[in-house]
């Protein structure tokens, strides 16, 4: 395993935990936007783990950069419905 794959199961693992935390809080509270944080961060968890197992070089380039940007639309939709309300 080199140094890069190590960083990028690192990042995953990062991604992943933040998830549980936020379904955690989301089971506790009932709010949505700790939902929508859960399912933003296992996009984003998605997306390193993709390009590893692919072996894309260049994430930016692959059609997974289309996942990490659906993962921040959430979270932008997430926070303009509760600020709304």
């Amino acid at each position: 395993m080199s140094g890069s794959e190590a960083l990028t199961g690192a990042i995953i693992m990062g991604y992943t935990v933040a998830s549980l935390f936020f379904l955690k809080f989301w089971r506790r509270t009932g709010d949505s936007l700790f939902f929508a944080f859960a399912i933003a961060f296992l996009l984003l968890a998605a997306t390193p783990l993709l390009t590893l197992v692919f072996s894309v070089p260049r994430e930016e380039q692959s059609p997974f950069h289309v996942i990490r940007a659906s993962a921040f639309i959430i979270i932008i939709l997430a926070i303009v419905m509760k600020s709304r309300r």
